[in-house]
């Protein structure tokens, strides 16, 4: 018996749809694979339109009650759910390092991130906010005060399965609103989990339901026509996201929208190379590279190229390639044959136009899933197809630069604007250099940009809106202002 075996007993997730508060069978069920080795881990209910249909209805039945429920009591739910991620972090890990195949280091720091929306938003629906005033012209009073939207559709991505989850319930949730959730066919199990955790930390029955499908453009279709869904907030493919911007503009749906991303990574003249070489491999291989804030494209001062590219390549010919199940492993598979293909494509673009493989790690002769030799790619063109397309694989490629203008023109080129990576030792020029990049988060000499009390979310064709911090909160709620009469009140005189 594998440690995984008695998690999947208690998830049992044949029975995988929430609904209501009570876990179903669908009519079908489907697969999920280890894309380390290709083995079937599980098989979960797959649900259609008939579930997605009862998911709303249970989550309208539910609004009310919870849109009613104080924020204290919100609040400790979203607590005691943090506390039982932090204590099952253990079981949360295994989940992603079987279904996702990250290493055991990014699946922990992953389930670290993903509780942490629980306690910031616990600490933030406390704190209702609103405003009282006088209007200018005198004579009246305004209170203006924050609703929940109403019936929220979330949709997740596979990348990171715990805090994409966690990224939209936590304040979904804080605000007031029930959610209809649709994790990625890809790795379900550990939204399965968190929504049983939130289960466990007493949540009401109908506030959080969860639909798995291999079907989602019936499920999510479903709940876009729904007069009752009045929210939606999809993190994946810029194109899915275009797709789904049409759809809620036939009901006017409030949408929040994570979409893609192609980070350039910038180092200066000045940068202190150790640091820089430390940060690239945290932005660019953690999770394998299959993360939307990735650092895509390496842009290094021609002065510093040479020996930037020698240091990371030695960096990356050391890395641990192997299933996320072995805890030696610093990088596991991608998730399928079609991702291997994908970045294939992209190498052998970039090769043909002048670039030389600086590094390759080994891949072990016994591996048999979706594996992908971490790489460098030195002398890269700036047009090549792994530049101005999101890579989503542990492939780095460097380009040179060397006036400040035509960095700007390559960094801010393509269409996504979601994160950018900066390192010089001039903190100024830097930050000068940062508020002309196109990007919604801009990371100064460190490699990680993500933090729950920040407003993650990004410019251009990668999106509307933000999640996490005061922001993120606000994406779940509707403003509503009360005008009142303040005319001078006349009072009888007494005689």
């Amino acid at each position: 018996m594998s440690k995984l075996d008695p998690i999947l007993t208690r998830l049992d997730p044949e029975a995988g749809i929430l609904i209501g508060g009570q876990w179903r069978r669908g009519s079908r069920s489907f697969d999920v694979d280890n894309p380390a080795d290709k083995t079937i881990l599980a098989r979960v209910a797959d649900g259609d339109k008939t579930q997605a249909l009862a998911a709303v209805s249970a989550a309208v039945a539910a609004a009310a009650g919870w849109r009613d429920t104080s924020p204290r009591s919100r609040s400790e739910i979203l607590y005691r759910t943090f506390e039982a991620m932090r204590r099952d972090a253990d079981e949360f890990v295994a989940l992603i390092c079987a279904e996702n195949g990250k290493s055991e280091a990014d699946a922990r720091a992953e389930v670290g991130y993903a509780a942490e929306f629980f306690r910031w938003f616990a600490e933030e629906a406390v704190r209702t906010g609103g405003q009282y005033g006088e209007a200018p012209a005198g004579g009246v009073r305004t209170v203006v005060t924050h609703r929940p939207v109403g019936v929220a559709a979330l949709i997740t991505p596979w990348n990171f399965p715990a805090a994409m989850a966690t990224r939209k319930l936590a304040p979904a949730l804080a605000a007031g609103c029930t959610v209809v959730l649709k994790p990625a066919a890809e790795t379900p199990l550990t939204a399965l989990a968190v929504a049983r955790a939130l289960e466990a930390a007493g949540l009401p029955d109908g506030v959080v339901n969860v639909v798995p499908t291999t079907d989602p453009a019936e499920v999510v279709t479903t709940w876009m026509e729904s007069p009752q869904v009045r929210k939606v907030s999809f993190t994946g493919s810029t194109g899915v996201g275009r797709h789904l911007l049409r759809q809620a503009s036939e009901r006017i749906v409030n949408a929040s929208m994570e979409l893609g991303g192609n980070a350039p990574f910038v180092v200066a003249a000045d940068a202190d190379l150790e640091a820089a070489v430390d940060g690239a491999m945290i932005a660019k291989f953690r999770g394998g590279g299959q993360a939307c804030t990735a650092a895509n494209r390496i842009y290094v001062h021609d002065s510093r190229a040479f020996d930037f590219t020698a240091m990371l390549a030695a960096r990356v010919r050391a890395l641990r390639v192997g299933p996320g199940t072995d805890a030696r492993s610093e990088i596991g598979p991608l998730i399928s044959s079609r991702a291997v293909e994908n970045v294939q494509g992209l190498v052998d673009d970039a090769l043909s136009r002048g670039a030389r493989i600086a590094a390759v790690a080994e891949i072990p002769d016994n591996l048999s899933g979706y594996f992908y030799a971490p790489t460098v790619l030195g002398d890269v063109a700036p047009d090549a197809a792994a530049v101005q397309n999101e890579i989503f694989a542990p492939v780095a490629p460097v380009v040179t630069w060397n006036d400040e203008s035509e960095l700007l023109d390559m960094v801010n080129g393509p269409e996504m604007g979601l994160a950018a990576y900066i390192y010089s030792r001039d903190l100024k020029w830097a930050m000068q250099i940062g508020e002309r990049v196109d990007a919604g988060m801009v990371a100064l000499n460190r490699g990680l940009v993500s933090d729950p009390s920040a407003p993650f979310g990004g410019l251009k064709q990668s999106g509307l809106g933000r999640e996490g911090a005061r922001e993120g909160l606000a994406e779940y709620q509707e403003t509503q202002y009360l005008s009142i009469d303040w005319s001078p009140v006349e009072r009888a005189v007494s005689t």
